[in-house]
């Protein structure tokens, strides 16, 4: 009896650590911080079309991530989208010409928003704007020029 106790023991250890290590994998997977980073600073982009980017997706520059979006907001009067970056406090040197890109990474298909670096002696502070920006590729518009392009071929 005291050796069945000691595998039921071993069994519910073994258990626990299971749904804890898929715990840890489902807060990767998700881009969820349990420490959310309020310190870094703010920079907004204007798109026309964000496609699935939303709050916590991933900010990156050279294949780093360097930050995360912290809102997305429709502006009104010009009918884009406002993307509120949080920038970490360690990457204070990204020059204010900067292109801000949104692309998709993995099968999954998540996107990410990409800065690829300008070459001004001047730095993005907080509040600044980045103003090179190229919106998200739609599937369905780019299949649908295709078929667009091929029938006014054919015809």
């Amino acid at each position: 009896m005291n050796k069945r106790y000691g595998i039921e023991v071993m069994v519910g250890i073994f258990m626990m650590l299971g749904v804890l290590a898929l715990f840890f994998l489902a807060m990767q997977v998700s881009n969820l911080n349990l420490n959310a980073a309020t310190e870094g600073y703010r920079v907004t982009a204007h798109f026309s079309n964000v496609g699935s980017i939303k709050a916590r997706s991933p900010v990156t520059m050279a294949g780093v991530r360097i930050g995360q979006v912290e809102a997305v907001q429709f502006d009104k009067a010009s009918y884009e989208a406002i993307v509120t970056l949080r920038i970490n406090a360690g990457i204070d040197t990204i020059p204010v010409d900067t292109f801000a890109n949104i692309f998709t990474s993995g099968l999954l298909g998540e996107q990410y928003l990409a800065l690829s670096a300008g070459g001004s002696p001047d730095y993005l502070r907080d509040g600044d704007e980045i103003t090179n920006t190229q919106s998200a590729l739609v599937l369905e518009e780019m299949i649908g020029q295709f078929l667009f392009k091929k029938a006014q071929e054919g015809g």
